[in-house]
C-alpha cells in the first residue's frame, strides 16, 4: 500500500516536472522571439531615422538652392531653413527612437517639403512674371527706340528741308562790276584819274526770300591786299566776326531783280587788280574781280 503511494507521488512529480519544463521551453521561446523582434524593430527604426536624415539633408540643399529677390519671401525662406536645421539637430541627437517619434519626424519633414514645393511654385510664378515683364520691357524699349529713330529721321528730314529753304531763300548778286569815276562821275579806265569807285550789281529775284529792307555791304580789296575803308569803325558781322567794309547801302527788296549801285568815296585808289565782295543778311552773295590800269 505504501509502495503504491510512493509510486503515485513520484509519477506526479515527473508529470509536474515535465509540465514545468514545457512551460519553461515556451517561455524561453517567447523571450527569444520578443528579443529578436525588438532587435529587428530597433534596426528598422534606425533605418527609418537614416532615411529621414538623408531626405532632410537633400531638402536642406534644395532650400539653399532657392534664389529669391523678394525681401518678404526671402525672410520667410530663412525661417523655414532654420526649422530644417532644428529638425536635423533633433534627429541627430535622438537616442530613443520609437514608431511614434518616427511618425512625428516624418510629419515635420512632410510639412517642410510641402512648404518647399509652395516656394518653388511661387518662385516659378515670379520668374514667369519677370520673364513676361522683361519681354514687355524689351518690346516697349524697341518700340520707343523705333519711334525715337523715326522722330530723329523726321527731324533730320525737317532740318534738311529747312536748310534747303534757307539756301533757297538766300539772295544772290549777279552782273557785278567795279568802275572808276571822276569827280563828275564820269567812268574812267585809269585809276590815276579816279576820285571814287562804284560797284554795280543786280540782286536776283527770289520768291522764297522775305521782302523788305536790306543792308548791302561791299568789301573792296585793293592790289596791296588791304580793304579800302573810310574809317576803322566801318565794320559788320560775318560768320560771328567783325570784318571791315568799304561801302554800304540800304535797299528795299521786293522779290524782283533789283539793280543797285554802291559808292566808295575814300582814298587809296591805285592801278592793279581789285577783288569785290557783296554781303546781305550776313551772307556772301557775290564776288568779282576787276583790273584798273
Amino acid at each position: 500500500m505504501e509502495q503504491n503511494t510512493q509510486e503515485k507521488a513520484l509519477k506526479g512529480y515527473k508529470t509536474l516536472i515535465m509540465i514545468l519544463s514545457l512551460v519553461l521551453v515556451v517561455l524561453a521561446g517567447l523571450y527569444f522571439s520578443q528579443t529578436r523582434a525588438l532587435r529587428e524593430d530597433k534596426k528598422y527604426l534606425e533605418t527609418q531615422r537614416d532615411t529621414l536624415t538623408s531626405q532632410l539633408s537633400t531638402l536642406m540643399t534644395e532650400y539653399d538652392g532657392l534664389k529669391v529677390v523678394n525681401e518678404e519671401m526671402d525672410s520667410s525662406l530663412k525661417i523655414e531653413r532654420m526649422k530644417a536645421d532644428s529638425l536635423m539637430e533633433r534627429l541627430t541627437k535622438e537616442r530613443s527612437f520609437s514608431a511614434a517619434k518616427i511618425r512625428k519626424y516624418e510629419k515635420e519633414l512632410g510639412t517642410l517639403r510641402m512648404v518647399m514645393k509652395n516656394y518653388v511654385r511661387q518662385i516659378d510664378s515670379l520668374n514667369n512674371m519677370n520673364q513676361k515683364l522683361i519681354a514687355e520691357n524689351l518690346k516697349v524699349k524697341k518700340e520707343a527706340a523705333s519711334q525715337r529713330q523715326r522722330a530723329e529721321s523726321a527731324e533730320e528730314a525737317n532740318e534738311e528741308l529747312n536748310n534747303r529753304v534757307r539756301l533757297g531763300a538766300m539772295l544772290k548778286a549777279r552782273d557785278i562790276k567795279l568802275v572808276a569815276l571822276t569827280k563828275n562821275d564820269k567812268v574812267v579806265a585809269r585809276a590815276g584819274r579816279a576820285a571814287r569807285l562804284r560797284v554795280d550789281m543786280i540782286i536776283s529775284a527770289n520768291e522764297l526770300a522775305a521782302p523788305g529792307k536790306r543792308d548791302i555791304y561791299v568789301r573792296i580789296v585793293g592790289p596791296d591786299g588791304y580793304v579800302l575803308a573810310n574809317s576803322a569803325n566801318s565794320q559788320f558781322e560775318f560768320e560771328g566776326e567783325k570784318i571791315t567794309y568799304s561801302a554800304t547801302r540800304n535797299v528795299d527788296y521786293q522779290n524782283q531783280d533789283l539793280p543797285v549801285s554802291v559808292f566808295y568815296n575814300g582814298s587809296g585808289i591805285v592801278s592793279g587788280k581789285y577783288q569785290v565782295s557783296m554781303y546781305i543778311d550776313g551772307i556772301l552773295v557775290g564776288t568779282a574781280e576787276t583790273i584798273l590800269k
